[in-house]
């Protein structure tokens, strides 16, 4: 049986300067550390997790691996590095030198041009993750799934997952073309999915199982259990959820799924793709 871990949270030292994104007031308006997921994860049963990058600094990898360092349970950390340097090279090799460094993120959602991801000088520095062994989080709006499928055809050796989904637009119930193009993007067998952050996606105040149901199912059609990892997008997910809520959604959902499908989708596969089994 494989471990159950969480394949994408987030942490950070709460500043404004630091995190112009957070809104005042929220759940989210505090500092959040590992300590403070670890109690949560031992209520239901969890092991571990993917620390995933919350700011666009080299910096920011520094501080994870710290984390993760000192913490047996930040199994992995997705971290960012400027992918359109001419110094890509070098700051890939010092980061992935660390055996807990296993991905690079951009925040490519928040990039004007929704062709950012197939831009000539980003591509140049994708081409250079699999020489390192990393994988690439695939994090987007519905509005760039046409560059991230052109990105991962290109890339056929390169392992990619997709964030939350791509952010439907659940609150809207808004499903075209964002399914078509996700059939579009799983067709791609070195592309992946993590199940998170679409409880932020629905109504954040009145989410229910059944809103969500749909577009999860659509995901498993997409993908297949084999190639989905269950992640809560803590603490962002607090702006809609309870960690256990979110948990236990997700097990309602797969209570017809194999023995090992279960497994898989909450832990064995996010080990798998970034590699972490075995870390302690």
């Amino acid at each position: 049986m494989s471990r159950r871990i969480d394949s994408h949270q987030h942490f950070w030292n709460y500043s404004e300067s630091a995190y112009p994104w957070i809104p005042p007031g929220s759940p989210l308006h505090r500092t959040w550390l590992p300590a403070d997921l670890e109690t949560l994860q031992e209520q239901v049963g969890l092991c571990g997790s993917i620390a995933v990058q919350a700011r666009q600094c080299v910096g920011e990898n520094d501080w994870l691996l710290a984390l993760a360092d000192k913490h047996p349970s930040v199994l992995g950390v997705v971290g960012w590095v400027d992918l359109r340097s001419s110094r890509v090279e070098e700051q890939l090799e010092k980061f992935a030198a660390h055996p807990k460094f296993v991905g690079v993120r951009h925040v490519a959602q928040d990039e004007p041009d929704d062709r950012f991801l197939v831009g000539k000088d980003f591509m140049q520095g994708i081409a250079r993750l699999q020489k390192f062994d990393l994988c690439y989080d695939l994090l987007i709006f519905p509005k760039q799934l046409p560059a991230a499928i052109e990105l991962v055809r290109s890339f056929p050796e390169q392992s990619f997952v997709l964030d939350h989904c791509a952010k439907p637009l659940i609150a809207s119930g808004i499903r075209e073309p964002w399914a078509s193009q996700i059939k579009e993007l799983a067709a791609a067998p070195n592309v992946c999915c993590k199940v998170s952050g679409m409880v932020t996606e629905a109504d954040q105040a009145n989410w229910t199982s059944s809103q969500l149901r749909p577009y999860f199912d659509l995901i498993v059609e997409a993908f297949g259990p084999q190639r989905l990892m269950w992640g809560s997008d803590w603490p962002v997910c607090l702006l809609a959820s309870e960690y256990s809520r979110w948990l236990e959604a997700t097990h309602n959902w797969t209570q017809d799924w194999s023995t090992s499908e279960a497994d898989a989708f909450f832990g064995g596969n996010a080990e798998a793709f970034y590699g972490t089994a075995g870390r302690q």
